[in-house]
């Protein structure tokens, strides 16, 4: 297998002096009067106290929001995906209803959204209860009116066999139509970057040449999401399992055939879930808690006009008490502060989704301007 050497100027990196991480709350960061948040769903007494996954879109003048929800804890297996919608760009929104929901075979969690024409595809990751090691394959099912679902179907490779892995939750497709995403493969959670030709994002998806570290029930490389630099330059970015609370980053130069050996960057993670992409304009930007330790706070939005060196940051969510409330209810994996953010363009706004304290699901808005 050859993997694609990477030069040093292709990785990513912050500025110096950009964000102060000795400041905990806010990394140094002043707060914006033109950062708005709207709440999409907030834990009650009566009802499923823990949210994450959250994912977003846009589709036909709607807004649509998922995320997995179980009665109190982490990948519980009654955990089953859920979706809100919003007619009014984002500031209100419906009470949540199941889209897949758990059997005594498998719980369910959000696997994200890919508009194709008149066509909106949910993917939900599968998690089949008697598996020696924790691991899952990607599903589908579609809507054309957002209402009534399909029945799911597997989502295929090009070989003709089902994805024996869940994808992640924000596919990015290319120009010229073709999607790249990133899978994490059984057996355990080994990820590896996939891409396919096909528009619906169903079937046609190929493993890319790619060279990931095996820690053992995983790969160290974990929770990736992609963006394209100014030269057209692909990168993907990765949680670091190994906890040098650093990103990972690979790039790839063939339309994310063949990816470089990721090698650790100097943007400060939080060893979480990230989101990455591009606006409208071309400019990249990264939504991440940019700290050196498993504090997931304050929530930043980091943007790039090449995609390699991030010399702005704009403070989404801070961890002042005004700002994160405590969290209410117990439950595993309960993590305080702003969980697994995923982002999307829609109508020259940035929308944010993410979730509080793994219990309530909300929403960050950014005007693009």
């Amino acid at each position: 297998m050859c993997v694609l050497g990477v030069l040093a100027e292709d990785l990513p990196r912050i500025a110096d002096g950009i964000i102060d991480t000795t400041d905990a709350n806010s990394l140094g960061l002043p707060k914006s009067e033109h950062v708005k948040t709207v709440h999409i769903f907030s834990a009650k007494e009566k009802g499923n106290h823990y949210a994450n996954g959250v994912v977003m879109t846009s589709f036909k003048n709607r807004l649509y929001c998922m995320w997995q929800s179980s009665l109190k804890d982490e990948d519980s297996d009654d955990t089953k995906v859920v979706y809100s919608t919003s007619f009014d760009e984002g500031l209100t929104w419906s009470r949540p209803k199941t889209l897949v929901a758990a059997t005594d075979q498998y719980y369910t969690t959000s696997g994200g959204w890919l508009v194709s024409g008149d066509t909106l595809t949910a993917f939900i990751d599968i998690w089949e209860n008697s598996l020696e090691l924790r691991g899952g394959r990607t599903y589908y099912i579609t809507t054309t009116d957002g209402k009534h679902w399909s029945q799911l179907h597997p989502v295929m490779m090009a070989n003709g066999e089902p994805m024996a892995g869940v994808l992640e939750q924000d596919p990015y497709r290319l120009p010229e139509g073709r999607i790249i995403g990133a899978a994490h493969f059984m057996p355990g959670l080994h990820v590896s970057p996939v891409y396919t030709d096909d528009v619906t994002g169903h079937v046609g998806w190929k493993k890319a040449v790619f060279e990931s570290e095996d820690i053992g029930k995983q790969s160290r490389e974990l929770e990736p999401s992609q963006y394209v630099q100014a030269d057209g330059t692909l990168v993907m970015l990765f949680r670091d399992q190994s906890s040098t609370f650093r990103k990972l980053a690979s790039v790839s130069k063939d339309r994310g055939e063949t990816w470089s050996k990721p090698e650790q960057t100097n943007i400060p993670d939080a060893r979480t879930k990230q989101c990455a992409g591009n606006l409208p304009d071309g400019t990249s930007y990264m939504v991440s808690c940019p700290a050196n330790d498993k504090t997931r706070w304050p929530l930043v939005l980091l943007t790039s006009r090449d995609g390699k060196t991030f010399d702005k940051a704009l403070l989404l969510r801070s961890g002042e008490r005004t700002d994160l409330p405590p969290r209410r209810y117990e439950g595993k994996y309960k993590t305080l502060g702003y969980s697994y953010p995923k982002a999307m363009i829609h109508n020259g706004k940035i929308y944010v989704g993410y979730s509080t304290n793994k219990e309530d699901v909300d929403c960050t808005i950014i005007p693009i301007e």
